[in-house]
Formats: C-alpha cells, structure tokens, sequence
C-alpha cells in the first residue's frame, strides 16, 4: 500500500510516500481502506520528536490518528464491525508506527464509530480527534444545563466543536476567544465571541459578571486569566498545560471511545454540530497540511483524501 512515511524526526520536509506492506489485522481489530484521515498538530508534534519522552515510536512511521473509511477485512473476534461497513475512529495505538495516512490501516473495534450515510466523508475524517477532545474535556468539567462557559481558542479545530458541543449538554451561555474574523461564525453556532489577548478577563466578565462556572482551554497560555474569571467552586481544564492540576483544574489527554465518537457522530450527522473543514489536501500533499497546520490559525479542520 502507499502511506506518507518519515524515516527520522524532523520537518515536514521528511515525509515521502512510499509503498510500504499492507498491515496484519489482529483479534479484535478492523483493517479499514482509508476515504478520509485528519490532520491534527498532535501530528507533527510527534514528527518533531516532541513527544518522544512519552510515546514509543517505531520508525518508519505513518503518521496520522484520525481516520474514515470501509472496512476490508476483520480479524478474530469482532462482531461490532462487518466487512463494507462505513466507520471512522480516533485510532491512536499504545505506540506511534502504523497510523492514518494511508491507504489502509488496522485500528481497535474499541475505537470505531459507524459513519451516517448523512454524514460526509471530509466531516467524517475531521471529526474523530477533536471532537473527542472536546467531548472528553467538557464531560470532565460536568458542563450541564445553566452553565456559563469559557472556551479558550474557540475558532480553532477542537475549539469550534467545544462551543457547539457545550450547548448540546446545556450550557447557557458560552464565551469564546477568537480573533475579531472569527466573531460572527462563532455567533452563528451560538457562542458570545470575545478577542484574546490584553484585558481578556474584563472583556468576559462584561458578559459573566459573576464568573464563569467551567473553562475549557485548547491554546496554554491562559491560566491567569482562567483564574480571573473563574467563580468560586468552578471548574477548569487543559490540553496544553499541565500546570492547571497545581490550580485545581484538569489536564486533559483523550482516549480512542467509539461510543462517545458515534454520540458525536450521530449529532454531527442530523446537523446538530457543524465539523469545519477549512481545507482538504491528498495524499501526496500530507507535507503541505502539516506546514499550514503549523502556521496556526487555521479556522476548522484539515484533512486528508486518501481514496475515493
């Protein structure tokens, strides 16, 4: 099969597409013909050797864990899958060899999700990782009916669906931070923008006098004004900075959960969360996505067509 490979740590420069054996489906796994796989800044990260003190890694590596695609075969007992199926996973392994850019891939009945026929192939392959992590951060913060919500970084790829996803549990209200271009599609899924940067905390408390009750932060960087606005017995969460568990808060790292990726699934599928595509690259193109992907800034998600 062909799969965008890297032999070495490095820049996106590294990546070359290169046939490579098909992968051995074991128990309880799926081989799965890759349609879409997303890009995320986990991704490169790994690329960069950034990870390297926490993940095993296996050179060469296809990098890559989000996926969407058809089934092609199942390995011994895997009753929830069937050859023809159209699924998609968050499929991170215990190590960092065999991932998603790829023609085809093995990933863990665990991990997948059945895709709607409503629901589209670029969405399907955006969806899985970050819809996740916002899932995971916010069920961890217990957001629920009446809540006033923070989400840092609220234009990016996890970012958007946090807004979205916060109301679907409840929230009342949800503040994000986005630069001013964001504002008004944040408004159109029914979040109350606010500009990051200086006098950040006052501009929130304009709009939560009284605090928020949970901050959810995809970006680092903003503990302080986290803690300015957060009221007393809130709740708080990161993906970036670990310091937050020495402030009372959560430092979060998602798992693969098919159940909790069909309940995304599903809601994105009837149209109740909105999965940002802002561009799709091919196979031979993973080096460009990356290199934009690093840029920051990117509005929703990227993605990668790997077949038809």
């Amino acid at each position: 099969m062909r799969a965008a490979t890297y032999e070495s740590y490095g820049s996106p420069d590294t990546l070359a597409v290169r046939d490579v054996p098909d992968p051995k489906v074991g128990p309880g796994e799926a081989l799965v013909e890759v349609r879409r796989a997303g890009v995320n800044p986990v991704d490169w990260k790994l690329m960069s050797g950034g990870l390297d003190g926490m993940m095993e890694v296996t050179f060469p590596v296809v990098p890559g864990w989000d996926v969407a695609g058809v089934v092609r075969a199942v390995g011994p007992d895997t009753p929830e899958v069937a050859v023809g199926d159209e699924v998609m996973a968050y499929a991170r392994k215990d190590w960092v060899h065999g991932g998603t850019f790829a023609e085809l891939v093995t990933v863990p009945a665990r991990a997948l999700a059945h895709k709607p026929a409503g629901l589209g192939w670029d969405e399907a392959g955006g969806l899985p990782l970050a819809g996740l992590t916002a899932l995971r951060t916010l069920r961890r913060l217990e957001v629920g009916p009446g809540d006033t919500v923070l989400v840092h970084a609220a234009a990016g790829g996890v970012g958007l669906l946090a807004v979205q996803i916060a109301r679907e549990l409840g929230a009342t209200t949800v503040v994000g931070t986005a630069s001013e271009g964001n504002h008004e599609h944040l408004r159109e899924l029914g979040a109350t923008p606010v500009s990051y940067g200086a006098g950040l905390a006052d501009r929130v408390r304009e709009i939560a006098p009284d605090g928020v009750d949970a901050v959810a932060d995809f970006v680092g960087g903003v503990l302080d004004d986290t803690l300015a606005v957060l009221r007393e017995g809130g709740r708080h969460a990161s993906i970036t900075d670990p310091s937050v568990t020495e402030h009372g808060g959560s430092w979060i790292w998602v798992r693969p959960d098919g159940e909790e990726l069909q309940w995304l699934a599903d809601r994105a599928a009837d149209g109740r969360l909105v999965v940002d595509v802002a561009g799709t690259y091919g196979l031979d193109e993973v080096a460009r996505a990356f290199a934009r992907s690093q840029q920051g800034h990117v509005s929703g998600k990227l993605v990668i067509a790997v077949g038809d």
